[in-house]
């Protein structure tokens, strides 16, 4: 099988296999049509069809509930998010519920998605194997109509998106890509069988968080492990640990406390920013204050430091020479370290999303594990037998990982057939930047919301708080047209102008805006660069989408 690019090429007559449950009806009539099956799409079908006793379905375009969790089986998979943070806040799934792990990796990820399918039953309301290739509003009926890949149509009052911020897989252009006689994958790709490492020369391409989990784990047994790396990832310690039973069941006691602080946090945890600023610290105790962070690992460092490291440079750099200090000792090559924890940085510290490693650095003590720096010698083409990079060397490998990343929060819904009440496609409407309202609604497709997406806190956030934060708003709002009898939604230009300045100014407050990262969609060739998160917190994003039901503030409705 050739190089898999699309979660559309696999499974396209499977539908059938399902049987007679409506679910899967052509002509399906509905009044809730969601895509995805993730957290988002079942916090809101239950939210929508226990809660508000509406008709909803789901359209899901891989085979099982998870969202990313359903897609993602590299070696190494797991989230960086600890647990139970990382969780819906359903009383009725936490109860009965005991993880192994403080981050589970992705096959404890998966059992959980079936203890959620047994607990609120959600499957039953699902058609999985069915992607939505196109999708527009009916100004007739007041309704849209949405098309999947296999001919299907379905008919919707309200049509909501939950396809995530990373569901259109980022692949590179060079030359030759197709003629590797080996084994190649994209990490989101990788097939649930497997690919045999062991005693095999494999390539890892990418550093995000993907690359250095599959580094981490080929680097075990892989005979030969080459990294090429364009950034270094300046990854903190996750401080993985397994968890018991007992102490989970002790911890519930709490755990509605909990999921109502993290919400109240600036990133959707437990922790938060502090009020103090670096320098109001002397060095010893700033230097205390991360070692403490450090000890305590996972995304502390990054979101629960001072309040003025991801805003001020000097504070930043600050940051960034604590990181190094911690990080060069562990790597005992002097080239190797210099590459992957430069004395001076890439970039400001956390202004890309640091990954969470757990012994990534010690893998490149073996002198069977490489990195090759792509930023100053690029890859120019692939081989039958490797990859060549500008020097003109040919690196021989016979497995290739591509943890290339992706097309994040706008190639998702760019690439649905998503098209305005006037028949104009959104790849078009957002072809020179990202125009929306909240990070929720758009002009010119009315009823239609979506979540966890662009101009939305995603990328800043855990993802269970910014989808719970967005999913309830969503609701209400619905809950709130029915009650008034209002047909339609959609916010105006001028709102979602508004808002694209809200979202931009509060970017240009912050050191994000100087690296080229795909929270800017730098990451993607021809992407218009521009902030692409709401960059002030949970807390401030719930009160400035609370404030807009008032009235419907931004909404034309009609009755």
């Amino acid at each position: 099988m050739g190089l898999r690019t699309d979660i559309g090429e696999i499974g396209l007559q499977s539908a059938a296999a399902h049987g007679s449950t409506n679910t899967y009806a052509d002509n399906l009539e509905t009044e809730v049509l969601i895509v995805g099956a993730g957290f988002g799409g079942v916090y809101l079908l239950h939210k929508l069809r226990d809660e508000l006793g509406l008709d909803c379905k789901i359209y899901e375009a891989g085979k099982d509930l998870g969202g990313v969790w359903h897609w993602n089986c590299y070696p190494g998979a797991r989230v960086d998010t600890s647990v139970p943070l990382y969780e819906l806040s359903f009383e009725k799934v936490w109860k009965d519920w005991t993880w192994k792990e403080k981050y589970p990796a992705y096959p404890e990820l998966r059992q959980y998605f079936d203890h959620v399918d047994k607990q609120l039953d959600i499957k039953k309301d699902v058609a999985f194997d069915t992607r939505v290739v196109a999708a527009q509003f009916d100004k007739e009926m007041n309704k849209w109509v949405v098309r999947t890949e296999h001919g299907r149509t379905a008919r919707c009052k309200y049509f909501i998106l939950a396809t995530g911020f990373a569901a259109k897989r980022h692949f590179p252009d060079w030359k030759g890509l197709d003629t590797f006689e080996g084994v190649m994958h994209h990490s989101s790709f990788w097939p649930e069988e497997g690919v045999d490492i062991k005693g095999k020369r494999v390539a890892v391409i990418g550093t995000g968080s993907t690359g250095v989990q599959l580094a981490q784990e080929c680097a075990k047994e892989a005979a030969e492990l080459t990294v090429f790396q364009r950034t270094p990832n300046l990854a903190l310690p996750m401080r993985q640990r397994k968890l018991t039973t007992e102490e989970q069941d002790k911890a519930k006691q709490k755990y509605a406390d909990i999921f109502k602080h993290r919400m109240s946090t600036f990133g959707g945890f437990t922790f938060d920013f502090s009020d103090k600023k670096t320098f109001d610290d002397t060095p010893e105790q700033r230097q205390a204050f991360f070692e403490e962070l450090w000890e305590n690992g996972g995304f502390e460092f990054w979101l629960a430091t001072y309040g003025d490291v991801l805003k001020d440079a000097r504070a930043n750099r600050e940051a960034y020479d604590f990181w190094a200090t911690k990080t060069r000792p562990r790597i005992h090559d002097p080239v190797k370290r210099d590459l992957l924890a430069p004395i001076e940085p890439p970039h400001a510290f956390g202004t890309k999303r640091p990954s969470l490693e757990q012994d990534y650095y010690e893998q490149f003590n073996k002198p069977n594990v490489n990195v090759v720096d792509i930023k100053n010698n690029p890859i120019v083409e692939v081989k039958p037998t490797g990859i060549v990079t500008s020097d003109g060397k040919l690196h021989e490998v016979d497995i290739i990982a591509l943890a290339t990343g992706f097309d994040s929060l706008t190639g998702g819904m760019k690439n649905m057939g998503l098209k305005d009440a006037d028949g104009v496609d959104l790849s078009e409407k957002w072809k020179t930047g990202t125009w929306s309202y909240l990070g929720m609604t758009c002009n010119g497709y009315p009823n239609m919301f979506f979540l966890y997406g662009a101009q939305g806190p995603t990328a800043f956030s855990n993802g269970p708080s910014c989808v719970e934060s967005q999913a309830n708003w969503i609701v209400d709002v619905i809950a709130g047209l029915r009650k008034e009898n209002i047909k339609t939604i959609e916010p105006t230009q001028e709102a979602e102008e508004e808002w694209r300045k809200i979202v931009t100014a509060l970017s240009d407050e912050t050191l994000f805006p100087g690296t080229s990262s795909w929270y800017m969609g730098a990451n993607v060739p021809g992407k218009p660069r521009e902030q692409l998160n709401y960059a002030g917190g949970l807390p401030k994003y719930e009160k400035e989408c609370r404030q807009r039901l008032d009235g419907w503030k931004g909404f034309v409705v009609v009755h």
